[in-house]
């Protein structure tokens, strides 16, 4: 969280066991699904340390995938949602493969937001959602990676080394996202800023709905 987290390295087994934080319901905040009510799988663990991360990820338990799925069905059960996302932390950063596959076959609809730099041989019915981060100075952004996900998300800040965003040989859909800054005078200069790259490049405006509703 805003950085301080440790560096969690992916882990490789059979997928009848993860780390997770927490299962709940909400509305999807973000991105290509944003309103979309939904039952969120926050996984735990991070392989990267972003300062403006403002989610909790690093407390998390234990979970066998039967309990996981059980968790999901009794809270799909009371509302009928349709829509499940598994979230981090980063995702991948774990083997949830057979996890997908479980939910897919139950007929929910899976959608995972990855940073995109670890590479897991998911089911196509699965939605990935790319929000690409800088490490070393440069995104991280392959040609595989392109051809992978269903669109990208880039977070944006008027100054510093987000205020600029990479060119992508790409006609998938691209979201833009104002950082939130806590500081409200910043972040009314990120929301324009980003509403100015929205309406020159023809990129889609993504809010945070879940802030705004107050709301996890």
């Amino acid at each position: 969280m805003f950085g301080k987290n440790p560096i969690s390295k992916p882990v490789n087994h059979d997928g009848n066991k993860l780390e997770v934080v927490n299962i709940f319901k909400t509305l999807q905040g973000e991105g290509p699904y944003a309103g979309y009510p939904a039952i969120f799988i926050r996984l735990g663990g991070c392989n990267l340390q972003c300062k403006f991360c403002d989610t909790e990820f690093d407390n998390f338990k234990e979970m066998n995938l039967e309990g996981i799925t059980e968790e999901v069905t009794k809270l799909v059960a009371k509302d009928n949602i349709p829509l499940i996302v598994i979230s981090g932390g980063e995702p991948l950063r774990q083997p949830i493969e057979k996890l997908c596959k479980t939910l897919l076959k139950a007929g929910y609809k899976v959608q995972i937001e990855t940073n995109g730099t670890i590479r897991r041989e998911l089911p196509k019915k699965v939605h990935i959602v790319c929000s690409p981060k800088i490490k070393n100075k440069k995104y991280y952004i392959s040609k595989d990676l392109l051809d992978y996900a269903d669109c990208f998300k880039f977070l944006i800040s008027k100054k510093g080394e987000y205020s600029k965003l990479p060119k992508l040989d790409t006609s998938k859909p691209i979201y833009i996202q104002p950082i939130d800054s806590y500081n409200n005078k910043e972040n009314l200069a990120n929301q324009k800023y980003t509403m100015e790259l929205a309406l020159k490049h023809g990129y889609i405006y993504s809010m945070q709905q879940h802030k705004i509703l107050n709301i996890e």
